[in-house]
């Protein structure tokens, strides 16, 4: 443990600056405009794991954005681990709440990060967390200690729902076979309190539009004659949740596994307090399903939301209009046994439903993805238990995250392995919001950590 740390301590400069290098590349995947930024990423990924220690390395072509792929295979008959990781971005907007430009990565002092966090897209989701791993082999290989197999998979599409990752893995599924999947695209409960992630909801997302009229109107002439769609999309909307917030589609819960009174109090165990959570926030109060407490509503309940909301005139200055067409975005997180295709479709049927005869209605499905749930009595959980506990000092704790990782269930029905989430980001940390930041300390622990896991992870295999 002093040998990784003394490492990581000697090269601690050159491991930050390289992943603000990284951090500089705006590949972001939702926007074409950014497609070969994407491929450059792809670019450096590939040369970052071939300057770490990997005997092989290539681009995979896919239908979409390249696969990096990488392994080190020392014997063929001790374990292999997979690192899976993304190398692109959330968008950076809306661009005027960053205090610094989003691909212009800083190190501030916070609060939360006394020693100084970076601020950047990606920076903790996910190149920051990725990067980790790739450091971490670094100090195997320079210290002798790799003591099994890794191979390493690393796309371009996570953040927009890795559309090639399942024609890839389907068609690759010799050379990603391996014992354990290592992901580190979570977060821990804190810098004192370790956690690791043993459930993720699933995600149907979809995209809405509600016509009204052929043409957008005069609201002076027209008003109150003629269906708006704009007013029409947010009753239906609200309609979507009843006065307990309870989602109101038939049909929706009728999966949905609830959790025992002792599982739940197991859950109620990580530290969280909601007076700090609510300052976090800014927030007068919490809000969600009635029955559930935060840490439930926020992890083991299902949920619908607007991710955005469109039409009409929206400009400097007014114009009064009625518009044509009204448009929104919503996501739905799942949890195991719910099926997000099946519930894709109910939503789609039940919306159709509601819309009043003044206006047409169209559903447009964007992606989605399975809940999962690991065991904690796995030789990967328990090695990774371990690992936290000799880099933080104490054992972590269980929870189940509100985020939704898709490929996880892809990666066990198609390749057989369970995953372990090791996270080391906090909720803290903005993602996929303005003013991203990962911090100084969570980069270092993670690659300190990370080598403990291949050893623990060998040692119990045996």
């Amino acid at each position: 443990m002093e040998n990784i740390k003394s490492y990581v301590q000697q090269h601690k400069d050159r491991f930050i600056n390289e992943l603000i290098e990284l951090l500089k590349i705006p590949s972001v995947s939702a926007d074409t405009a950014y497609s070969q930024d994407v491929i450059d990423t792809a670019e450096a990924v590939k040369v970052s794991l071939e300057k770490a220690g990997c005997d092989f390395v290539e681009i995979c072509d896919t239908p979409g954005y390249p696969i990096v792929y990488g392994e080190k295979i020392i014997d063929k008959s001790l374990p292999t681990v997979l690192v899976y990781g993304h190398y692109d971005v959330q968008p950076p907007d809306p661009l005027e709440l960053w205090t610094s430009p989003p691909f212009e990565p800083v190190i501030k002092k916070t609060e939360i990060h006394p020693e100084g966090a970076i601020f950047a897209r990606g920076s903790c989701d996910d190149k920051g967390q990725m990067y980790m791993h790739v450091k971490a082999l670094e100090y195997m290989v320079q210290s002798n200690t790799l003591p099994c197999n890794v191979k390493f998979m690393i796309e371009g599409e996570e953040e927009v729902g890795s559309k090639s990752l399942s024609w890839f893995v389907e068609r690759n599924q010799e050379k990603l076979k391996n014992d354990v999947i290592l992901i580190s695209d979570t977060g821990m409960i804190s810098n004192q309190q370790p956690s690791i992630t043993t459930g993720l909801r699933g995600l149907s997302y979809v995209e809405v539009e509600v016509t009204g009229p052929n043409r957008d109107l005069h609201s002076g002439l027209y008003g109150g004659a003629v269906a708006n769609p704009i007013n029409i999309l947010a009753k239906m909307i609200a309609s979507l949740h009843d006065d307990d917030n309870h989602i109101t589609i038939p049909g929706f819960y009728d999966k949905v596994q609830e959790l025992s009174l002792e599982e739940r109090a197991e859950m109620a165990k990580a530290p969280f307090n909601l007076d700090d959570y609510k300052k976090a926030l800014d927030l007068k109060d919490v809000y969600g399903e009635k029955g559930y407490v935060t840490n439930e509503r926020n992890s083991i309940r299902p949920t619908l939301d607007v991710n955005g909301i469109w039409g009409g005139y929206t400009g400097e200055g007014a114009k009064t209009v009625i518009a044509s067409k009204a448009f929104a975005k919503i996501s739905m997180r799942l949890v195991p046994n719910q099926d997000w295709e099946e519930i894709t479709e109910l939503f789609t049927k039940h919306f159709i439903s509601i819309a009043p005869a003044g206006v047409t209605v169209k559903v447009k499905p964007h992606h989605g993805g399975q809940g999962y749930v690991t065991p904690i009595d796995s030789i990967g959980y328990k090695a990774a238990n371990m690992a936290y506990t000799e880099t933080f000092g104490i054992p972590a704790i269980p929870v189940r995250s509100g985020g939704s990782i898709p490929i996880v269930a892809l990666f066990e029905k198609e390749l057989k392995s369970k995953t372990i989430l090791m996270g080391f980001g906090l909720d803290s940390d903005a993602i996929h919001s303005p003013n991203e930041h990962f911090g100084i300390f969570n980069y270092l622990k993670g690659i300190e950590t990370i080598p403990l896991f291949y050893k623990y992870f060998v040692e119990l295999s045996k």
